[in-house]
């Protein structure tokens, strides 16, 4: 992967694991995980991804889920903002015991976002995924689960790191899933996303039209 230089040595080595299991240790072990990712790397990826999404989802009632919650920076947004209806998703329980701890969430599970997602089809008005499609964690083959998890005229918002964009075939599968007629542009242009890094992101907000 290509600049490197500056990372912050607990994100370089969440970039470059081998497989899940490397991965679900890290996190596991990661007890600074906000300072690093906000305080020193200065990850706006959770900032831009739900302001992105509140500027057209309105429905203070709707179901929201946060796939790849982490420990619950997305949630406390939306639950600031007074959305309140939110489901969050994670692949280490122990991300998932730090978000509980914010009392945003109204019910949190255990989810492989690389395997079938365990909801069924149309069930959440939106869905934001922030600082998840990234090196080594979820690619872009799970925005098909995610169209079919989101009901019509339903947002999905979410990032994925530069060194992701470019290594994995994201362009390509959001076109096919566009000429399929699955979901339409809303907004998709580069935005910031670690600033302390220099790293920038794709942030995309499309809406389901299956």
């Amino acid at each position: 992967m290509k600049n490197t230089r500056n990372m912050i040595p607990t994100i370089f080595k969440t970039l470059h694991v081998s497989n899940q299991d490397e991965l679900g240790e890290l996190y596991k072990n990661w007890d600074e995980y906000e300072n690093d990712v906000i305080q020193l790397a200065g990850y706006v990826g959770h900032l831009v991804t739900t302001e992105a999404l509140l500027r057209h989802l309105k429905n203070k009632g709707a179901k929201i889920l946060d796939a790849g919650c982490g420990t619950g920076l997305v949630g406390d947004i939306l639950y600031n903002k007074e959305y309140k209806n939110i489901v969050g998703v994670d692949f280490s329980k122990e991300m998932l015991n730090r978000a509980l701890k914010k009392n945003v969430y109204e019910s949190l599970f255990l989810c492989d976002l690389t395997q079938k997602i365990g909801f069924e089809d149309n069930y959440f008005d939106a869905i934001v995924c922030a600082g998840t499609f990234t090196c080594g964690h979820v690619g872009p083959e799970a925005l098909n689960e995610m169209i079919r998890i989101t009901k019509n005229d339903g947002y999905i918002s979410f990032t994925v790191r530069k060194q992701e964009w470019e290594a994995s075939p994201y362009e390509k599968i959001i076109k096919e899933l566009e000429r399929s007629n699955l979901w339409k542009q809303v907004e998709h242009h580069t935005s910031k996303y670690n600033t302390q890094e220099g790293v920038t992101c794709q942030l995309c907000l499309y809406q389901v039209t299956k």
